[in-house]
């Protein structure tokens, strides 16, 4: 299995973010859900993150599923759609 750092959308910076999140690996990363890594990021960072993180997340975690690597920007129309229906929640930073 691959590790974190050889996914094809994950560089210095989304480690870092990974780490934030309490993710240590691919089966780890697997398990998860987009929507809710970019949500506990924006919380646990107390920043917003721009919207293409979800995209990463999501190329990432298909990855991690399926072994099929993808590009970020190929899950951005995905998001769009869960923007538009409501569905891509932010919550609030205090």
């Amino acid at each position: 299995m691959k590790q974190l750092k050889n996914l094809k959308n994950v560089g210095k910076a989304f480690l870092g973010d990974l780490a934030i999140l309490d993710i240590n690996n691919v089966e780890e990363l697997a398990s998860q859900n987009p929507t809710f890594l970019f949500q506990e990021l924006e919380r646990r960072t107390g920043k917003r993150q721009d919207p293409c993180v979800w995209d990463v997340f999501a190329a990432i975690i298909h990855e991690a599923r399926t072994g099929e690597s993808t590009d970020w920007w190929d899950w951005t129309k995905q998001r769009k759609t869960l923007q538009k229906n409501g569905e891509f929640k932010r919550p609030s930073l205090n």
